[in-house]
């Protein structure tokens, strides 16, 4: 409790009020303040609209009746003033407090945002009335249902929409959620994130997979080309045989180059060695992953042939099983090494995913776990980051070559610069 001495009262008089009343107070004060300002300003813009008698065509009206609105401090009551605007197929209305209006969008951003973070519907009441104060109403947990519905409909247009920016990049992953309807518990949610040629990221594709198999994934790939979408230059994954088999396999895709996750390659390769040699592997398996150069990677995973390959001949076979792959990454800018070079930018959004079917024990059936995904990373994506030196990327698609994340001069831009 703070103290507070209020203007209304005898100022020796001390009144006790918590916090949260200040701010509705405050914010009730400020919101009346606003509205005034607001309708005399509208006034005095029209004070020379007058009709034939010389009589004003636009005046103050009183006050309309008072309706509660709820705001970020909490629910407040509030009489807006009101304006008789007498011209013709003229009306005035708030742009700050509109008609009908009774909680702010911030506000009605809250329900979607706890549940989607996690929050169990049966805690949302007692959740609300923290934030808000006893007696909020408008924002119920029955109100979750018509938000799904409106969700499920969005992610059907999303789904089937027509592709038109063009890819320079995807990063593909299956991640898998729990369900508890149908004879698998578990399913593999199937995602694939582009960059465009102007830097930034966006998701590209959510949806229910068999595992990582070949046929599930190229399902996914067969929509996005058959929407329009033109094949990347390098997609990035981990080392699942799915996903690379049905992009070898799909129509379209055939030139797209591989690039597998260092992060994931350095797990599996831990999972080969004894947990008291992971510090010493790690040490050498990062040295790998940041190499400045190709032959540099090389010599790096020569050091750990020598210090691992003998005794565990299964930890050196899976750096070189797919060292070719996992080195793609030095034929593009050094810029964005760091964006290419794992599957993160999946891994790091899939959290709230997970936080979500934890709550809830499992999303209710494929479809809605794919939904539910879609609305998290949707939100993700207006954080993500757009990739570092955008400018390199239509370098790319023009056919300029890069060596050990430098650009070099390819044999068309010879010939263009000698004639």
């Amino acid at each position: 409790m703070i103290k507070l001495v209020t203007p209304e009262t005898d100022p020796g008089k001390e009144t006790l009020q918590t916090l949260d009343e200040i701010a509705r107070q405050g914010a009730k004060r400020m919101l009346a303040e606003a509205l005034e300002l607001e309708v005399a300003e509208y006034l005095t813009s029209n004070k020379e609209s007058r009709d034939e008698s010389g009589h004003r065509m636009v005046v103050g009206n009183g006050r309309g009746k008072a309706r509660k609105v709820l705001l970020g401090s909490g629910e407040i009551e509030i009489e807006a003033p009101r304006v008789n605007d007498k011209r013709m197929g003229e009306k005035f209305s708030s742009i700050i407090l509109p008609a009908y209006l009774r909680k702010s969008p911030n506000v009605e951003s809250v329900l979607p945002i706890l549940y989607l973070k996690g929050l169990s519907t049966n805690a949302f009441q007692s959740a609300l009335s923290q934030l808000f104060g006893d007696g909020v109403r408008g924002l119920s947990p029955s109100s979750i249902v018509a938000l799904k519905k409106s969700w499920e409909r969005e992610f059907e247009v999303w789904r089937k929409r027509r592709i038109t920016e063009q890819y320079v990049y995807i990063w593909a992953d299956g991640v898998n959620v729990k369900v508890r309807l149908g004879e698998d518990k578990k399913i593999c949610l199937l995602v694939i994130i582009g960059v465009t040629i102007d830097g930034k990221k966006e998701l590209l594709a959510v949806e229910p997979g068999y595992r990582e198999s070949k046929e599930s994934w190229k399902l996914v790939l067969d929509g996005l080309r058959s929407r329009g979408m033109i094949a990347p230059l390098l997609a990035i994954g981990d080392g699942a045989l799915g996903f690379w088999a049905a992009l070898r396999d799909a129509v379209g895709f055939q030139q797209t180059q591989e690039q597998r996750c260092w992060v994931h390659k350095i797990a599996n390769v831990l999972d080969a060695l004894p947990k008291r040699l992971h510090p010493q592997a790690k040490i050498l398996l990062h040295d790998m992953m940041y190499a400045e150069t190709a032959s540099q990677a090389d010599e790096e995973k020569k050091r750990f042939e020598n210090a691992f390959g003998i005794k565990y001949p299964k930890a050196a076979e899976k750096i070189n099983k797919s060292w070719n792959e996992l080195t793609t990454f030095y034929s593009y800018p050094a810029h964005q090494w760091k964006h290419i070079r794992s599957t993160n930018v999946i891994e790091s959004s899939f959290a709230t995913v997970k936080l979500r079917t934890r709550a809830t024990k499992g999303a209710g059936s494929p479809n809605a776990a794919a939904m539910m995904a879609f609305k998290l990373l949707s939100e993700a994506q207006k954080r993500w980051r757009t990739i570092d030196a955008p400018q390199e990327l239509r370098n790319l698609i023009s056919g300029v070559e890069y060596k050990d994340g430098n650009m070099v001069s390819t044999p068309n831009t010879q010939e263009a610069a000698a004639c």
